[in-house]
């Protein structure tokens, strides 16, 4: 549902830009295929976030390349990466950044003086997130979404693109503190990163055990990344597709009229607006990305669970009966009638 503005637009520069788009997906994936091996879903999805101008949180076992995934797609992206290893004594200044009294050699006055955290990039990997105290954590809540920080009154613009991606080990139960789920909800996917197959590992092993060392190159820029998010925007998504999406999410609500019995005895809470909106711009950026310039049915369920596996809170009954989020959601794919055409 693009808007008059929108679609008219000069066609031969939104060619263009859609050109443009797909030259630039691409050689991003060709530059990270020469330190990544495997893992397409899971390159797929960080990309589709950054062209949504959303944010990530992994879950991964330890070993997985996580941080090596996020500084090579940085690097590829010509974009200012920093990286905080989230720890049980961080405080939220270590984040954000703090104010500092220094003093004029000259003068002999002094003046506060803001020294910026690492907070202050294009990507942030928020490594083992759940490791923090939630005091913490919550430091990177109004950061994600409003895309600036407060700091003693003051308040401080990110830079942009801002793009966060957090990472938590599924795991390692100890000493560990649950994201709250308003800190979720800011999340646009939830990916599971798992092993890769041994034909995979052979080759990581002949790429990481030799003297060479592989290059990468930046391929956009930052200004660039942005005018693709206004891109994605104006793929138009038909109205029964978006009604489909909008029912979709309020099924997962046990209190909604509609929801499925297996909703209402495994799930306490379902997912809020916010994965609608997310669901159907993840939706256009996959459909830009497959080359089509309309949203379609495919696009909306192969993303639907990524979006919504984090944001279904289950009770002790699918705990009991080891029932896991991703299991009641392909329940509910199946269960919701497609939109007519589909």
């Amino acid at each position: 549902m693009a808007t008059t503005a929108e679609t008219n637009l000069n066609s031969a520069d939104l060619r263009k830009r859609v050109e443009r788009f797909h030259s630039v997906r691409e050689n991003i994936l060709e530059q990270v295929r020469h330190v990544i091996v495997g893992q397409d879903e899971v390159l797929d999805q960080i990309l589709t976030a950054l062209f949504v101008g959303g944010h990530c949180l992994i879950t991964g076992l330890p070993g997985t390349a996580k941080t090596l995934m996020v500084r090579t797609i940085a690097q590829t992206l010509g974009l200012v990466f920093k990286r905080i290893q989230f720890t049980p004594d961080l405080m939220p200044s270590d984040i954000t950044g703090t104010d500092i009294i220094e003093e004029d050699p000259t003068t002999g006055h002094r003046r506060w003086t803001f020294v910026h955290g690492p907070i202050f990039a294009n990507i942030l990997l928020a490594d083992e997130v759940n490791r923090t105290p939630p005091k913490t954590q919550s430091a990177l809540l109004e950061a994600m979404q409003e895309l600036s920080c407060t700091v003693r009154g003051n308040n401080y613009i990110l830079p942009s693109p801002f793009f966060v991606l957090a990472t938590q080990n599924p795991i390692e139960l100890e000493g560990t503190y649950p994201l709250p789920e308003a800190q979720l909800d800011r999340f646009l996917f939830n990916i599971l990163l798992d092993y890769l197959s041994a034909a995979d590992e052979i080759k990581v092993v002949d790429l990481t055990t030799t003297t060479h060392v592989p290059q990468v190159a930046a391929v956009t820029s930052a200004p660039e990344i942005l005018d693709f998010q206004r891109l994605v925007r104006m793929v138009p998504v038909a109205e029964s597709l978006a009604s489909y999406v909008v029912n979709l999410v309020r099924a997962t609500r046990q209190n909604s009229g509609i929801a499925p019995d297996f909703i209402k005895k495994y799930v306490n809470y379902g997912a809020s607006v916010r994965a609608a909106q997310y669901i159907v711009l993840a939706a256009k950026a996959r459909a830009l990305a497959h080359h089509r310039y309309h949203v379609a049915y495919e696009d909306v369920t192969s993303l639907a669970i990524p979006v919504l596996r984090h944001r279904i809170l289950l009770n002790f009954h699918a705990e009991s009966d080891r029932i896991d989020s991703d299991e009641i959601l392909r329940r509910l794919l199946s269960a919701v009638p497609p939109p007519s055409g589909a």
